[in-house]
């Protein structure tokens, strides 16, 4: 309960039971030191530096003078959902039927539509960590008991198998699974995958939420997979997640999508239909583009940051203070910076860190804590060249 000056401010349980972002509140500073003149340099940025490729755009003002500016079908226009089911087979060798694909108001409404729809009170979902910080504030609206299933710098931060299956009970309900992932910009093999479709494929009320919205963004040169790609019987009960914000950059446009089995998608779709409805007409045509599109700016993005990862990469490798698995992926990578907090006076833990960071260095990063990974930093290279040197130079002399 929240006193104000005249009255008492009682909100829901599932609003006070959430904590704050350390994003919003990194950002907000950033931005505050930045407008004093300070040179911040932005490591903290989840949305690609990347404008939306011209094709897309001049699509949007296609339909806009053609009158897409009102209401649409709630899982979204059919030329949209025909647009998502052949990217879904070019893309991930996937097939879908009309009824088994919507559209959502972005990536993060159709993971809230997902754990809303599939979880009960105390019902269990197991979220593999490091890990993004909506899947619990969503489990935790939905009022589900949260089982983080660790992962290790030393085994890549993918999930192993026995660790997955000490994790699951009769209670579980979902297990989230994310590749490439956010924060540790590391992507799941083939056989990874396979191991755990193994273990999943003991547990046959499992769902599995496979969050695939990085799925271009990979260095690795190997074929993107998810679980589907190698365990095809998990079919009836997992939902893929997907969006254009990261590879199209189109974070602004706020279109994603979910794919699954028919029942569970009419039941995504009647829960959105009492809350959003649908997103902007015009942004499901610009989805359609992008999907229907080649991929050739999605791949010039994407070796723009292979080439940004590797310099981070490289410059951090010699600090020594600073411990970092290269990303293969993504646009982060999460280096340890324990030995770092632990060699300065008046820093306890990684968020005073990030103060520090910005304060003494003018960096900003998120940090770790806010991904189930304290001592760590999320260090975004979704920014220029020249600021990524320039950030890893100031640390080379802060910590080298």
């Amino acid at each position: 309960m929240t006193r104000h000056a005249d009255h008492y401010l009682r909100v829901a349980r599932r609003v006070e039971d959430l904590s704050g972002s350390s994003i919003f509140r990194i950002n907000t500073k950033a931005q505050a030191l930045a407008s004093k003149g300070r040179d911040i340099l932005r490591l903290d940025a989840g949305e690609p530096d990347f404008n939306t490729p011209a094709p897309i755009i001049n699509a949007a003002r296609k339909a806009l003078d053609e009158g897409y500016t009102r209401y649409t079908p709630i899982d979204g226009l059919p030329e949209l959902k025909n647009a998502i089911r052949y990217k879904l087979k070019r893309d991930n060798n996937l097939y879908y039927d009309e009824d088994e694909v919507m559209h959502t108001c972005g990536a993060k409404q159709a993971l809230f539509n997902a754990f809303m729809t599939l979880l009960n009170p105390s019902d269990e979902i197991v979220i593999p960590t490091p890990n993004w910080g909506t899947y619990p504030s969503i489990a935790t609206i939905a009022w589900a008991r949260i089982i983080y299933a660790p992962t290790f710098q030393k085994d890549g931060f993918i999930l192993q198998p026995e660790v997955l299956e000490e994790c699951l009970s009769q209670r579980t309900r979902v297990v989230v699974l994310n590749t490439p992932t956010n924060p540790t910009g590391q992507v799941y093999s083939r056989e990874a995958l396979s191991a755990l479709g193994n273990v999943l494929l003991k547990y046959p009320d499992v769902f599995v939420l496979s969050d695939d919205i990085y799925e271009h963004l990979i260095f690795t040169g190997e074929p993107y997979a998810n679980i589907l790609n190698v365990c095809p019987s998990l079919k009836n009960r997992t939902v893929l997640i997907n969006g254009v914000s990261k590879a199209y950059a189109m974070t602004g446009w706020r279109v994603g999508f979910a794919a699954g089995p028919a029942p569970l998608i009419a039941e995504m779709k009647k829960f959105q239909g009492q809350s959003t409805s649908h997103t902007a007409a015009v942004s499901q045509k610009a989805a359609e583009a992008a999907f229907n599109g080649n991929l050739d700016d999605v791949h010039a993005m994407v070796q723009a940051f292979a080439e940004r990862a590797a310099l981070v990469s490289e410059g951090l490798a010699k600090i020594d203070a600073i411990d970092c698995l290269p990303a293969r992926g993504s646009f982060y990578c999460l280096p340890n910076f324990q030995r770092v907090i632990d060699s300065l006076d008046d820093v306890g833990d990684d968020q005073q860190l990030g103060d520090w960071l910005l304060d003494e260095l003018g960096i900003a990063m998120v940090p770790g804590s806010a991904f189930n990974a304290p001592g760590h930093m999320r260090l975004s290279f979704a920014a220029d060249k020249e600021t990524l040197a320039k950030a890893v130079e100031r640390l080379q002399k802060a910590f080298g």
